[in-house]
């Protein structure tokens, strides 16, 4: 009779323990799963936890590599930023000139237009090409610096997938930015707005980027190319953290729960664009105060509090927001630029070069 009570199986006999075939081993990707650990998670049924076990599961099964090695983030950096550099230097030209054509002396330009056709008419195309090489040495080792510093800040900070949070993304971006601008945004910088500043002058003393600089540290020695240094990391600071921090919220939004799916190089330009874009917006007037505080002019001022004053004392807030459409243009192309050669030369490193 106790037979009789054990229900029945799909071949119409009892389902017990004997004489029958164990049920299927568990797939592999639940076991892998439960490595990863998901099988602490409660089997709430909430939206949240079907998520993540869709999220864990993806990472399990494909093997996603979860973060960048800093090596290669930094061999990536710096071939990006010296291709960068190399298309859009002419708007960066644009922009420093009319920041230095201040208010309280006769400006010399009427608009970005009449900019561009005066350096034309007196140094020719080249001449919108000023200061390009001290913007060339120092943007190879900052795009590095900013990349690397980035991949060892985040990589501890990433879960399972490989995914970072935007607020820890905010707070490494933040940090990669100080990093780039101590170690050779602040030097670099001085002497571009240097040597663009020289060529303004009726009597240009600088003949190239090398006389330049050995004049300029002769004259004023290292500290001379540190000039605005307080200004230069608060704006490379919250440039790369409103960056890094609007390119990692879109991205998350991009992948949704699919940690596989990949970005086209349209996409990541698309992204970073509005990444550069918000930056812009942030940050422009403590790029106006850099520049002052850079250019050799710079004597006039005090400090960066002083000279943030003197601006909006003698030109008014408006002065702030000088050259920001000429800056928009050149951050939007630079930005998403970056990111794409960044993106597809670490895919092209991670076939020949192996990591863990």
């Amino acid at each position: 009779m106790s037979s009789l009570r054990e229900p029945l199986s799909a071949s119409g006999g009892p389902r017990g323990s004997r004489g029958f075939p164990p049920p299927p081993p568990t797939p592999p990707s639940r076991c892998a799963v439960w490595r990863l650990g998901l099988g602490s998670l409660p089997a709430d049924g909430t939206a949240d936890g079907a998520r993540r076990r869709r999220s864990l599961a993806a990472a399990a099964v494909v093997g996603e590599r979860r973060s960048t090695h800093p090596g290669k983030a930094i061999l990536a950096g710096g071939i990006a930023g010296g291709i960068e550099i190399c298309i859009t230097f002419p708007t960066e030209y644009v922009k420093t000139q009319l920041q230095l054509d201040e208010r309280a002396n006769p400006p010399r330009y009427r608009g970005i237009g009449d900019c561009v056709k005066l350096t034309v008419q007196d140094h020719g195309l080249r001449g919108l090409y000023r200061g390009l090489s001290s913007l060339l040495y120092g943007s190879i080792p900052k795009s590095a610096v900013r990349f690397g510093t980035f991949e060892i800040l985040s990589n501890p900070m990433r879960d399972a997938t490989g995914r970072l949070d935007n607020t820890r993304s905010l707070l490494c971006g933040l940090g990669a930015g100080m990093a780039e601008a101590i170690v050779v945004v602040c030097p670099m910088e001085t002497l571009k707005v240097k040597l663009i500043h020289d060529q303004c002058s009726l009597r240009p003393r600088y003949r190239g980027f090398f006389h330049g600089v050995s004049e300029i540290i002769r004259e004023q020695g290292v500290r001379g190319t540190y000039q605005g240094l307080t200004a230069t990391v608060l704006k490379q600071g919250t440039n790369q953290a409103i960056r890094f921090y609007v390119m990692n919220a879109l991205r998350n939004w991009y992948k949704g729960d699919d940690p596989r799916r990949e970005m086209h190089p349209i996409v990541t330009a698309m992204f970073g664009a509005t990444a550069g874009a918000a930056s812009v917006f942030g940050n422009t007037p403590l790029d106006v105060v850099k520049t002052r505080m850079q250019g050799l002019e710079a004597h006039r001022y005090k400090n960066t509090v002083d000279c943030a004053f003197q601006i909006l004392k003698h030109e008014g807030p408006q002065a702030f927001y000088k050259g920001t459409v000429p800056r928009l243009g050149r951050v939007c192309l630079d930005v998403a630029i970056v990111f794409v050669i960044y993106e597809e030369v670490v895919k092209l490193l991670n076939d020949v070069w192996k990591t863990q």
